[in-house]
C-alpha cells in the first residue's frame, strides 16, 4: 500500500472534509469545537511561531500536558515545522522531565494541563524556552495567545518516512527512561493499517483520556482521527469523566484493567452481584437491564469495546460480557508501535489470550518462551544507546519483547509472564508471577497485586483492595481473601502455593511512584517498600498491615 504521513492527511481531511466537526474540548463547563479547517488554522498558526524561533531542522520539541486539543495542535504542527516530538508524561516528575529534556537535548518544551505544574514546571532548565497552553499553572516563557498571534504557516511540507518523526520514553519500570525512535514510515504505516484491522471510519467517535504520551493513544486515537476522520472528544477532569464520556457518545472505547475493575465495582454498588444475575437470566428483561446499565456508562452506542497496558481478568471479561460489554484484550509495546496482537473480532473461547498477530506483524516464541514479533511497525532504536538496541534486536531482525508466551494452533498468543519478573525462592524454584496474579484478580475486591517473595521458601501476594472494597466489614473483606487464597492454591503446584496474602493500606499510585505512567507496577519499589514486612513471620494467611 502507499502509505501517507500524517501531515499528508491532515491535508486530505482539511480538503474533503472542511467544515466537518473534529475535535471537542471541554474546560469549566464549556466545550470548544473545532472543524478540520479550524484545526488546521491552529497548527499553521503554532508551526509558523516554531519557524520564527529559528530552530535548525530536526531539532527535538518536548511537549507535557495532559490530553487536549493543544496536544493535537502541537503534535502536528512540530511536523510542519520540520522537528521531532518528545512527548513526556503529564504525571513525570521532576527527575524524569529533567533527564528526558537534557537527554534529548530539547531546545523548546509545550506545557499544558498539569495537575502538578507548579513543581514540574521548576524541572525546566532556563536554557530551555517554554511556551505554556491556556489552561491554569502554565506559566512560561511564552503563552499561548502570544505565541499563536500571527499569520498561519503557508506551505504543504511532506516529511519523508525515513525522517524522524517522534522520540517516546518508555515509562521506566526498571531504570532510566529509554527514547524509542519511530520515523514516519513505522508511525504511519501502524495508524493506517489499524483502520482496517479495528474497522476504524470517518463515522466513529472516542474518547481521549489515556496519556497521548503513551504510544497507545498516540497511534490507536490521534493518528487513527487524522487516517479515518473520526471525532476526538477529550475529558476535562477525573472528576467531568462521566459526563465527558456521555457527551462523546463513543463508539469505540480504549480502557485499562483497573478502569474495567472500577466500572465493574461502581455497577455493583448500585445493584449486587446476585440480583444482577437473577435479572440477567430472564429472557427479555436481560437485555432491558443490559442496556440500561451500559447507558448508565455511556457506553450504549459503542460496537467495540477494548483494554490493554496491562493483564486483565478473565473473570472481568466474562462478567462484562454478560452485560453486553465485549472487551478485546490487545497486546503491544512503545518499541513496536503498540502494534502485536489484537482480539477482535470478539472471541469468548478465546478469552485469556491476547488475541492473533496484527497482518503484516509476524510473531514468534524463541527457545527460551520469550516472544519476538517483526513488522514495519518496530522501533528504529534507542536514542543515543546502540548498546542497549543491540540487545533488544535478533540478528534477523526480531524485536525481543521480554514477555514470555505461547501460540495455539489458530495463531492465539497467550502471555504467561514476564522474563525480567520471574524470581527464584529460597528454595530455588522459579516463580512466573503474573499468571498468579491474575487468578487472585479473579476476585473483584482486589484492585491491584504483587506476588513476590525471592527470599521467602513460599511466594506471597501484596495487595490493594478496591475503593467500594474497604468499606465493607473487615469480617467480611477476610472471608473473602480466604476463600480465594485457598481457591488459587489449590491451582497452583506446590512450589507455587502463597503462603499468605499481605493487605497494604495504601493505594499504588504514579505519585508515589509504585506504578509507571501507564499503570504497570514496579515490582523493585514495592519489593523495596515493603522489604521488612515481605520478610516478616506472621501466623495468620490473610495479613492487614496499617
Amino acid at each position: 500500500m502507499t502509505i501517507k504521513t500524517p501531515l499528508e492527511m491532515l491535508y486530505h481531511q482539511v480538503e474533503t472534509r472542511p467544515d466537518e466537526l473534529f475535535l471537542v474540548q471541554p474546560n469549566n463547563g464549556n466545550t470548544t469545537q473545532y472543524t478540520w479547517r479550524q484545526f488546521d488554522r491552529q497548527v499553521r498558526k503554532v508551526a509558523q511561531g516554531l519557524v520564527n524561533l529559528n530552530l535548525p531542522k530536526g531539532s527535538h520539541v518536548a511537549l507535557i500536558s495532559k490530553n487536549c486539543a493543544e496536544w493535537f495542535i502541537t503534535d502536528l504542527a512540530i511536523m510542519m515545522a520540520g522537528h521531532v516530538s518528545i512527548p513526556i508524561f503529564p504525571t513525570a516528575g521532576h527527575e524524569t522531565i529533567s533527564y528526558v529534556l537534557n537527554h534529548a537535548q530539547c531546545p523548546v518544551i509545550f506545557v499544558g494541563k498539569l495537575e502538578h505544574a507548579d513543581e514540574q514546571l521548576q524541572a525546566i532548565p532556563k536554557t530551555v524556552k517554554s511556551i505554556g497552553f491556556a489552561y491554569p499553572g502554565a506559566n512560561c516563557d511564552l503563552s499561548w495567545e502570544d505565541f499563536t498571534s500571527l499569520e498561519p504557516f503557508d506551505g504543504y511540507p511532506t516529511p519523508a518516512l525515513d525522517d524522524p518523526m517522534t522520540i517516546i520514553y518508555t515509562s521506566g519500570s526498571t531504570g532510566s527512561p529509554k527514547g524509542v525512535m519511530h520515523n514516519y514510515s513505522s508511525i504511519s504505516w501502524t495508524a493506517s493499517s489499524s483502520l482496517d484491522a479495528l474497522s476504524v471510519n470517518a463515522d466513529d467517535r472516542i474518547l481521549s483520556y489515556l496519556p497521548l504520551a503513551h504510544i497507545t493513544e498516540r497511534i490507536l486515537v490521534e493518528m487513527a482521527s487524522l487516517y479515518s476522520g473520526m471525532q476526538i472528544y477529550f475529558i476535562e477532569s477525573l472528576e467531568t469523566f462521566k459526563t465527558d464520556i456521555h457527551r462523546c457518545q463513543p463508539t469505540l472505547f480504549i480502557s485499562v484493567p483497573r478502569l474495567w475493575t472500577r466500572f465493574q465495582m461502581g455497577i455493583l454498588a448500585q445493584m449486587p452481584q446476585k440480583k444482577l444475575d437473577i435479572l440477567l437470566k430472564i429472557p427479555i428483561l436481560s437485555g432491558i437491564v443490559a442496556k440500561k446499565i451500559r447507558k448508565g456508562l455511556g457506553l450504549d452506542q459503542a460496537r467495540l469495546w477494548a483494554s490493554g497496558s496491562a493483564p486483565i481478568s478473565p473473570a472481568t471479561i466474562h462478567w462484562f460480557s454478560k452485560i453486553g460489554i465485549d472487551i478485546s484484550e490487545g497486546w503491544g509495546m512503545t518499541e513496536n508501535c503498540a502494534y502485536g496482537t489484537s482480539s477482535v473480532p470478539f472471541r469468548k473461547d478465546k478469552v485469556g489470550s491476547i488475541g492473533k498477530a496484527y497482518e503484516g506483524v509476524d510473531i514468534r516464541i524463541s527457545d527460551e518462551g520469550e516472544i519476538q514479533v517483526k513488522g514495519p511497525c518496530n522501533m528504529q532504536g534507542y536514542y543515543l544507546e546502540p548498546e542497549k538496541t543491540a540487545e533488544v534486536f535478533t540478528e534477523d531482525g526480531y524485536l525481543c519483547t521480554g514477555d514470555k508466551g505461547e501460540i495455539d494452533s489458530e495463531g492465539y498468543v497467550k502471555i504467561t509472564g514476564r522474563l525480567k519478573d520471574i524470581f527464584k525462592t529460597a528454595k530455588g524454584k522459579y516463580i512466573t508471577p503474573v499468571p498468579i496474579e491474575a487468578k487472585l484478580m479473579e476476585n473483584a475486591i482486589i484492585e491491584q497485586v504483587c506476588v513476590t517473595g525471592s527470599s521467602l521458601k513460599q511466594p506471597i501476594a501484596l495487595l490493594v483492595l478496591s475503593p467500594e472494597a474497604k468499606l465493607k466489614p473487615k469480617e467480611q473483606l477476610e472471608s473473602s481473601l480466604q476463600d480465594t487464597l485457598n481457591n488459587v492454591n489449590a491451582s497452583l503446584e506446590s512450589h507455587q502455593v502463597l503462603d499468605r496474602l499481605l493487605v497494604v493500606e495504601e493505594d499504588w499510585t504514579i505519585e508515589n511512584d509504585f506504578l509507571t505512567p501507564t499503570l504497570k507496577i514496579k515490582r523493585h519499589v514495592l519489593e523495596k517498600k515493603y522489604q521488612d514486612v515481605i520478610n516478616a513471620s506472621y501466623k495468620q494467611k490473610v495479613v492487614w498491615l496499617s
